[in-house]
């Protein structure tokens, strides 16, 4: 049976109705993932759980071993990954404690995360025209009706630096370009994800909206852990209708992301290099 994997952002750190059966501390050759993966079972699904920032919030977004965080899953099984963000919104309509299943990305960062597990002698160039799984984010989005949520199917996400917030100037910018939302972390995992032929989809739980709205406001943190603790019964809400509705057989192009997207011939790439990577190029290279 495959494995369903959460990432829970900010405010996030436990599920609900899940019963665990272990935490795992997992090495990767990328070092170590944020925290512990809680490894449990909800109605019949296998969840593996990690918090993003660890379970006290102590990394920052440009701290996060993302490399890690990705890997540990594609080696504890999971083919599935459901990344819960907190996010800034760019639009009036798109209002805090709404929902957004976003589907597109912009890199606003300073390439301060490592986002690909090629390089050092081997290349790999994925198809990312579309970043996230249809399959999995069309389950999200019902799962989130289900619910009763304001939920909007579709969206820009900008991956934004950090750790401060906005310049009102950068957020009118943002916006001018037709954005939708913005947060801290979910480019890299995403792109992660796809090199390792995991299907992954973004939930936006929005908390503000930003820096460009002109009534004088103040985005504050304050105002943001506000909405966070609302969003929080919403997200467990959502990650239950969604468990209960996702099967088990994968049909997306997701599982099948490096079929010839690799480059490099097998005979020049290093055997440590095979052997560091075997559990994501090994399907490909032997």
């Amino acid at each position: 049976m495959s494995r369903i994997g959460i990432i829970g952002g900010s405010g996030l750190y436990d599920i609900e109705g899940l019963r665990v059966i272990k935490k795992e501390k997992v090495k990767t050759p990328f070092g170590d993932p944020s925290d512990e993966f809680t490894l449990g079972q909800y109605e019949d699904k296998e969840i593996i759980f990690l918090p993003r920032h660890d379970r006290a919030h102590k990394i920052m977004p440009s701290e996060l071993n993302y490399r890690a965080n990705i890997f540990g899953m594609k080696k504890l099984g999971v083919e599935r990954i459901i990344s819960l963000s907190a996010c800034g919104s760019f639009k009036e309509e798109l209002k805090p404690r709404d929902i957004v299943i976003v589907d597109q990305f912009v890199d606003r960062t300073n390439q301060a995360r490592v986002s690909t597990f090629f390089g050092d002698g081997i290349v790999a160039h994925v198809a990312f025209g579309e970043p996230v799984c249809p399959e999995l984010s069309l389950v999200l989005y019902d799962a989130a009706k289900k619910t009763g949520a304001d939920v909007h199917k579709g969206g820009t996400y900008v991956n934004m630096e950090g750790p401060a917030f906005s310049t009102k100037a950068e957020s009118l910018l943002y916006k001018s370009w037709g954005m939708d939302v913005i947060g801290m972390t979910n480019m890299p995992e995403a792109r992660l994800s796809r090199e390792a032929e995991i299907c992954y989809s973004t939930v936006c739980f929005i908390t503000d909206y930003d820096a460009w709205r002109q009534t004088g406001e103040v985005v504050t943190l304050e105002m943001i852990i506000g909405n966070l603790k609302k969003n929080v019964d919403n997200a467990k809400k959502l990650i239950k209708a969604a468990i209960s509705m996702m099967g088990d057989e994968r049909k997306c192009a997701c599982k099948d992301a490096l079929k010839g997207a690799i480059i490099t011939r097998p005979e020049v790439i290093s055997s440590d290099v095979k052997k560091r990577l075997k559990m994501i190029i090994g399907k490909y290279v032997k």
